[in-house]
């Protein structure tokens, strides 16, 4: 029985902090984000993309309060993610969207810089860094990606990235009808910055890729990545496919190890020291769970 309770204890105080740290992560996301909005694009009239982006269009083009339209454009794709993704993480973005609009309302921020380029970039920073950290905590400060994916199941026609990329253009055609053109091409650049920061929040510096090493020298490289690197591998076995008399041939070990982009440059240096013949395959893997993903203390 006390072991039992030790257990609930210690998940619950497991739970507690992941709740704790989620909502930091969620709560500096909305005040880099509010600040990208404030101090930098709504003065200058660039846009981002995405649901954020048809608000900011739209209130370029009405009286309604961006604050307002961040929130109502969104409750649809929040509906979506309730009905999709669960009420956890629609009640934590419902929060999340909802004291974006409230720090825009509230919170004064400086006009940073009436730079056209600066602008466009570090607004884009910002609003990246921020929707990047909300993600991190389990939320969304942008409904867009919610109905990337449910479109995406839907029509097996569209990939994630082919819908925002087709909403996007869409977003920015618009701007640059209703705004101009050279609005429309800093607003592009605002939301390649944020894109790209988005990526580096979610990936970081130790995004990980998959190598798979084909090479009849199989086992010293097995060793080498084990033992010199320090890394896990998997060991799985193939035949060349290739040879002029059509019949598969000349069983080998196949090696596949994840690593960090740091360290691919010396696990391939490592590996065509062993054998310069090696066929390697390298392959962005977009996360992990579980397994030997951190170097081991080596001696």
């Amino acid at each position: 029985m006390r072991a039992f309770l030790g257990t609930d204890k210690l998940y619950l105080d497991m739970k507690g902090m992941k709740i704790f740290k989620d909502s930091i992560m969620i709560g500096l996301g909305i005040i880099s984000a509010a600040f990208g909005l404030k101090g930098f694009l709504l003065s200058s009239h660039f846009i981002d993309g995405g649901v954020t982006g048809i608000s900011m269009l739209v209130a370029d083009l009405s009286a309604i309060p961006i604050s307002i339209l961040i929130f109502v454009i969104n409750v649809p794709f929040l509906w979506l993610g309730y009905k999709k993704l669960g009420l956890y993480f629609a009640i934590k973005s419902t929060i999340a969207i909802g004291l974006l609009s409230v720090s825009l309302v509230f919170i004064n921020f400086p006009d940073v810089t009436h730079d056209k380029l600066l602008t466009a970039v570090f607004g884009g920073v910002f609003i990246g860094t921020g929707s990047g950290l909300a993600i991190r905590g389990g939320a969304v400060l942008d409904g867009t990606e919610i109905a990337a994916v449910l479109v995406s199941k839907k029509t097996q026609l569209l990939k994630v990235s082919d819908f925002i990329l087709l909403l996007n253009v869409l977003i920015f055609g618009l701007a640059a009808f209703f705004l101009g053109v050279e609005p429309a091409m800093y607003s592009i650049l605002t939301y390649m910055a944020a894109a790209k920061m988005i990526d580096f929040i979610l990936n970081g510096i130790e995004q990980y890729s998959g190598i798979t090493v084909i090479s009849l020298h199989s086992e010293a490289i097995r060793r080498a990545i084990t033992v010199t690197l320090g890394r896990g591998v998997t060991i799985y076995q193939g035949k060349s496919g290739y040879g002029k008399d059509g019949h598969i041939n000349d069983p080998r070990d196949i090696v596949f190890t994840v690593a960090t982009r740091l360290e691919i440059p010396l696990l391939k240096q490592t590996i065509l020291r062993i054998d310069p013949k090696a066929f390697i395959v390298q392959q962005s893997i977009d996360d992990t769970t579980g397994g030997l993903l951190k170097r081991k203390g080596l001696h």
